[in-house]
């Protein structure tokens, strides 16, 4: 049986301007990767599983998306040409069981308050979590590793396909473009 241990915290209050991935920042709120904390129960088991992961530089976050409603066997990924692919070959969020996996930087633990301080989380504010997991390089890194489809991108690592650019003015009266200036909605067609 699955249990929520902690609740997320982030600027993020709706869907547009979140990260779409941990470490793509590009077109979300705020323009880089936000502080994030992750508030546990208060429980003393809890207080003592978070002993000794201080030491990580990065965490996994396995979390409820709890805002998702249903899923679609085929999704047309943000990247690449504007094609349907298989679900199970992207990281599409709306998933058979809701789950989702975000790697992110661990900035510190506070065991007495029961807080886990983190940086890139691509959670909603008030996403349930399910459990933390230490980043472990020999073990969670693949360098060289196949990306299937990604793979044949060119550019792979440019913008996102996103239909519902720019952000709405009540999300980010001012937001970094790729030219490094500033814009507001109202001031996007220069």
């Amino acid at each position: 049986q699955l249990q929520t241990i902690a609740i997320a915290r982030s600027p993020y209050k709706e869907r547009f301007g979140c990260p779409r991935q941990p470490t793509v920042t590009e077109g979300v709120v705020g323009g880089e990767a936000a502080d994030c904390t992750l508030e546990f129960h208060r429980e003393e088991k809890i207080r003592l599983a978070l002993q000794d992961l201080e030491g990580f530089e990065f965490i996994w976050v396995i979390s409820y998306l709890h805002m998702n409603e249903g899923w679609s066997a085929r999704v047309t990924p943000p990247r690449g040409p504007r094609k349907k692919r298989g679900l199970f070959a992207t990281r599409a969020p709306h998933r058979p069981n809701h789950i989702g996996m975000s790697a992110c930087r661990l900035v510190s633990v506070d065991t007495e308050q029961l807080r886990v301080f983190v940086r890139g989380l691509d959670l909603l504010d008030g996403t349930p979590v399910l459990d933390i997991k230490p980043y472990v390089p020999y073990c969670d890194s693949f360098p060289g590793a196949k990306a299937g489809w990604l793979d044949d991108l060119d550019g792979a690592d440019g913008r996102d396909h996103l239909s519902y650019w720019p952000p709405p003015e009540h999300l980010s009266p001012s937001f970094k473009v790729e030219d490094g200036s500033r814009r507001t909605s109202k001031n996007l067609e220069k």
